[in-house]
């Protein structure tokens, strides 16, 4: 089985979490800029088993669409297009980036804090597998 890979899409950068094999434990991985995103992902690809790849869908709280959103979608299907061997996931991202911000807040020594970015990917992750183990583990 393979590892699902989750995206928290930013203006300058993009937050990275990468499951476990059994898909079950998601973990930050890295944080990059979110221009050099392609090269990036190019290399994750070659790198790790890849089954599935995550796109944070940020809508507003009212579930409405918004400058984000687009500047997301587009990235995303520009991503789609290129890498073609893994199916990609648009997943509702409300509250995470605040979430991951509210926890890193909390953390006092340099080694515990974590990156915000990646951290909100890693709720964007949990939240897929928390539903995918739900809905089709049975």
């Amino acid at each position: 089985m393979g590892r699902i890979f989750a995206l928290d899409i930013g203006d300058v950068w993009t937050g990275t979490a990468l499951s476990d094999s059994l898909g079950l434990i998601a973990r930050p991985y890295k944080t990059v800029k979110t221009a050099q995103l392609e090269v990036f992902l190019k290399q994750v690809l070659t790198e790790e088993s890849i089954e599935a790849i995550v796109v944070g869908y940020p809508r507003t709280l009212r579930g409405t669409i918004s400058e984000q959103t687009k500047k997301v979608l587009q990235i995303k299907e520009q991503l789609e297009q290129k890498f073609t061997t893994v199916p990609w996931v648009l997943w509702d991202e409300r509250l995470t980036s605040k979430r991951a911000e509210a926890l890193k807040k909390k953390k006092f020594t340099k080694e515990a804090k974590y990156d915000s970015h990646s951290l909100a990917a890693t709720f964007i992750l949990d939240s897929y597998l928390e539903y995918r183990y739900i809905h089709f583990s049975k």
